[in-house]
């Protein structure tokens, strides 16, 4: 398992993603929404799921936390919710059937479910134990460590422990009854703190 095996969908939307999340995240945030993405590749692999539509796991991860951004940032909606409209939006654009489009939004609110079930989710599902491994460290052992290392070495975390939680926090703050007040209670900052990963690179 190599980056030069995971090429990133050429496609208008996926292009359109990118160019977005790159705009409006800053360099560990967009790092962080990159590295997602490869992770949710890995365990594509390693759990041996088929038939998944690349190009929507890709353009989700690249958006799922757009809805953090200033820019982006809904005063009432959770910001996965806001993440998955600003989704439906861009793929609108590109051209996007209006199911497919809601499936992009549905990817995106699920990376923040305590669990999905890939046979429910396939994409849903590996966005949410990807975005897992990034930010809570959970299952650090289940890809490979020179897999994990090349990653982390080309997408380097930077200040993602400090911007993340910063983010979240406030988002808990000002929406109490989102999924953001459950992954401050379950003690992000420390499992940012703590993540493997964070010794990787």
């Amino acid at each position: 398992m190599r980056l030069a095996d995971i090429p990133a969908p050429d496609s208008v939307a996926a292009r359109a993603a990118l160019e977005l999340a790159t705009e409006y995240h800053t360099p560990a945030l967009l790092n962080h929404v990159l590295r997602s993405w490869l992770w949710a590749e890995g365990f594509a692999t390693v759990e041996g799921l088929h038939g998944i539509d690349r190009e929507l796991l890709y353009v989700s991860a690249v958006l799922h936390d757009i809805g953090i951004v200033p820019a982006f940032d809904n005063h009432t909606l959770a910001y996965e919710d806001a993440g998955g409209h600003v989704a439906k939006a861009l793929t609108a654009g590109a051209g996007w059937p209006a199911a497919r489009r809601t499936r992009a939004h549905e990817v995106i609110v699920r990376h923040n479910w305590p669990e999905v079930d890939p046979a429910f989710d396939p994409e849903g599902h590996l966005l949410e134990i990807a975005t897992g491994l990034d930010i809570s460290g959970a299952r650090p052992d289940a890809l490979p460590l020179e897999f994990r290392r090349e990653v982390v070495t080309a997408f380097p975390r930077l200040t993602l422990a400090a911007e993340f939680t910063a983010c979240v926090t406030d988002q808990a703050e000002r929406k109490p009854d989102t999924a953001a007040q459950r992954i401050v209670a379950g003690g992000v900052a420390g499992k940012l703190q703590r993540n493997p990963l964070e010794s990787l690179g």
